[in-house]
């Protein structure tokens, strides 16, 4: 007697009740899942993005804003300052490296960021096709940057003020393009990189260059270009010239703990430290996802109701089938294992589609977000955190399956035969 082949075509011969007991476990196990894979995927790219820079300051506002604002490129900078000031922490005993970020301008939605040729370097970043800037309003542009907008080296576009589409359109500054970078899966990819003194030009700071001719400049005051490794400049720069914001790394744990109480308590700007607020972040985030896993795993409960119900209901109308099983030699433990392989058998199909779903779902989102969101990687395989959906729900099939399992073993065969 094949117990497996009977078990099979006893839930097929009920699609509603076995299609809804899919549906629920496919449901809380899909869930679950999707939530993990985002979240790790988050995680990942909040890390990759870090690249070991301990400090970033700028103009004081929130500590989170901030970070997002300079080290991810997802909310607005918390305002300027002053380039001086910038040199100062540049020249802190300290202080191993430091970027400069300026940026307040973008192309179709894709910031535009004036730095140094540090900026790439510390993101491991390598040349596609030409070379990095060397003067003003030469960029370099991130691989989704090019891809999206199809520009090539030699290609010129004008940037628009603000950093979102629809602002003022700097008509009188085209900008470049030098070089491209191969892929990342970092937030480099969504940038268009040029030097700082371009971000000031556009912006009225004019700025002389070495080796250019003389400009006008704005601001009859200057102070003399930076040397140190940093926040180099090849030009003479304004006075009172600002940056947006700057990333810091320290030489050793003890900047860390001196250099940020610092700044924050004898300057007017701000130092916040990504991986305390990242910290925060996260935390923010986990109790969002571990109050949506609660509502995925009563769903999930809710589906091992719905197989004890499809599997007491199948069993009061198949008693008569069992007993005749009996008769024709099928022990008790043939018919247990038939009702208990049944709700094995959901529960496993189940749990498959919701791994495979939520995997098809993180895809899909992938395709069709927006460019600036899309993940780093698939992820085929299981993560630590989904080996254990496999158990819970082959469990959840055991238990909704006991009851019938116990009935079918105590049935009374001349008394159901009799009865029909």
């Amino acid at each position: 007697m094949n117990i497996s082949r009977l078990s099979w075509q006893n839930l097929i011969s009920n699609p509603l009740n076995t299609t809804l007991s899919l549906l629920l476990m496919t449901f809380g196990v899909g869930i679950i899942s999707l939530l993990f894979l985002l979240n790790n995927q988050i995680e990942q790219q909040l890390q990759a993005n870090l690249r070991g820079v301990d400090m970033v300051v700028g103009s004081k506002g929130s500590p989170l804003q901030l970070i997002l604002s300079s080290i991810y490129h997802i909310d607005n900078p918390t305002g300027n300052i002053p380039y001086s000031e910038a040199i100062k922490i540049d020249n802190n005993s300290l202080v191993d490296l430091t970027v400069p970020l300026s940026y307040g301008d973008s192309y179709n939605g894709f910031r535009i960021v004036g730095t140094t040729h540090q900026y790439p370097e510390l993101y491991e970043m390598s040349l596609k096709k030409g070379r990095l800037w060397s003067r003003s309003l030469e960029v370099v542009l991130g691989s989704t940057v090019a891809q999206i907008h199809r520009l090539k080296i030699g290609d010129t576009f004008y940037g628009t003020h603000g950093l979102i589409e629809g602002g003022h359109v700097h008509d009188e500054y085209p900008y470049e393009v030098v070089g491209i970078f191969n892929p990342s899966y970092t937030i480099l990819d969504q940038l268009i990189l040029t030097n700082t003194q371009s971000v000031w030009q556009v912006h009225n700071h004019e700025v002389v260059e070495q080796g250019h001719e003389h400009q006008e400049c704005d601001h009859e005051h200057h102070i003399e270009e930076s040397t140190v490794s940093g926040l180099e400049l090849n030009a003479i720069v304004p006075e009172d010239a600002m940056i947006t914001s700057l990333l810091v790394k320290f030489k050793s744990p003890i900047g860390l703990i001196q250099l940020p109480r610092k700044i924050n308590e004898t300057t007017n700007l701000q130092a916040a430290v990504p991986a305390l607020e990242i910290s925060r972040l996260t935390n923010l985030l986990g109790f969002g996802v571990q109050t949506i896993n609660i509502i995925a795993f009563i769903i999930i409960i809710v589906s091992g109701l719905s197989i004890f119900i499809s599997l007491y209901n199948s069993l009061k109308k198949r008693r008569y089938e069992l007993a005749l099983m009996r008769v024709h030699g099928a022990s008790k433990w043939q018919l247990v294992q038939l009702v208990l392989q049944e709700g094995i058998i959901l529960s496993v199909i189940g749990t498959v589609l919701g791994l495979l779903i939520s995997r098809i779902t993180l895809l899909t989102i992938t395709l069709f977000a927006e460019h600036k969101y899309t993940f780093s990687s698939f992820q085929f395989n299981l993560l630590n955190e989904e080996l254990w959906l496999p158990p819970i729900a082959l469990l959840t099939g055991i238990v909704a399956s006991i009851i019938p399992t116990v009935l079918s073993y105590n049935i009374n065969i001349p008394k159901t035969l009799s009865n029909e």
